[in-house]
């Protein structure tokens, strides 16, 4: 028992150890930091309303809430300043005659309550203010305009981080692995990519960049160096019918740069394969990107998608997301150049060629057969 549990732990470190760091996570969160920014913090704050959509929501929520009861409690202050001023608080003992800036305010927390029926336009129709005060009518218009911006601007924000398009992002799911087999009589790269949802993307197109270490000519080392990856459906890679499961697939030629990989060296190859998908949401015509990852422990070689839509006897067609991810072990050569080989061999078996050293020379038969 305690060998077995060793051996798993043992294991477990092991692939811990070998795990790589990726710049794009399965779900498309990228995975960097920005150190020694030279640009001030303040510089965020002239972009107000990107930074708040981009804040993730216990911080939105924490703002929304500390904005109004600020507010509130500022005017609150206010209110309370300019009946002090005008001595209507009850301690001043004020006379029968006396007409206050605001009736019924006898101290900081009425103030307050005063503030709060002013900015959220309630209107109880207990404390009003007087013709008394131009102070007070004054400061009834600021809060009044103020409040609307406070409660445009981050009702505003709510409703865009509700309406993100990056909330769409979430019902598009691609293959936990990518798969190397034949296809066409090609060797190619394969991924499975699904819309959870009925409504279309419109004008969806997909493509990769490749990032790996490249070390140039003159010595320079480029980290992170990416190379474009072309990814087609038998119908091409733009304004697809995303309205079922697709198998997009990227050929391995002379042009790509799995070309020289094998199904030996696979593993040892240090890459990161970034998958983009860029569309319109049908229902809000926003534009939305989808983006996974996938590295060379992720890349099945030797293997296919098992099959996903079937149709059913009433003539419906049905997805079984429970092959989505579900290979299949095929055929397939161990490396591209090999197939490449093989095809250029096959095609010149299939032709003729003259040897332009070999030289016809005739023979005369004479007979000297004597009787």
């Amino acid at each position: 028992m305690f060998s077995y549990l060793r051996e798993r732990f043992t294991s477990h470190l092991r692939e811990r150890g070998r795990r790589r760091a990726r710049l794009v996570s399965k779900d498309g969160r990228c995975n960097i930091e920005f150190g020694n920014v030279e640009q001030s913090r303040f510089v965020f704050l002239i972009d107000i309303w990107t930074t708040i959509l981009d804040l993730r929501w216990r911080y939105k929520m924490t703002i929304f809430i500390s904005a109004f009861l600020g507010s509130w409690f500022l005017f609150g202050l206010l209110w309370y300043v300019v009946a002090y001023i005008h001595k209507d608080l009850p301690e001043f003992n004020p006379s029968i005659n006396h007409t206050p800036c605001v009736e019924n305010i006898n101290g900081l927390t009425s103030a307050f309550l005063f503030s709060l029926e002013t900015q959220v336009t309630i209107g109880y129709g207990f404390r009003c203010v007087t013709e008394q005060c131009a102070t007070a009518i004054f400061l009834l218009i600021f809060q009044s305009i103020l409040g609307v911006i406070i409660n445009s601007f981050m009702c505003g924000a709510i409703l865009a981080k509700i309406s993100r398009s990056k909330n769409r992002a979430k019902t598009i799911t691609f293959s936990k692995n990518a798969v190397i087999s034949k296809r066409g009589g090609k060797l190619c790269l394969l991924i499975r990519v699904a819309n959870l949802r009925k409504s279309l993307l419109i004008g969806s197109h997909i493509y990769g960049k490749l990032l790996k270490t490249t070390i140039t000519p003159e010595g320079e080392t480029i980290i992170l160096d990416q190379v474009n990856i072309e990814f087609v459906v038998d119908a091409g890679n733009e304004n697809l019918f995303f309205i079922s499961p697709l198998t997009i697939y990227h050929i391995i030629d002379k042009n790509s740069p799995f070309f020289h990989m094998a199904a030996e060296t696979l593993l040892q190859q240090d890459f990161e394969l970034v998958v983009f998908l860029d569309g319109t949401v049908e229902a809000t015509s926003a534009t939305c990107q989808v983006r996974t990852s996938y590295i060379p422990e992720e890349v099945l070689w030797g293997y296919r998608f098992a099959p996903i839509v079937s149709k059913t006897k009433e003539g419906k067609y049905r997805v079984d997301f429970q092959n989505f991810s579900k290979t299949v072990a095929v055929e397939t050569p161990h490396c591209a150049f090999c197939l490449y080989n093989e095809k250029e061999a096959k095609a010149k078996e299939k032709k003729g060629y003259d040897n332009p050293g070999f030289v016809l020379s005739e023979v005369s038969e004479t007979s000297d057969t004597k009787m």
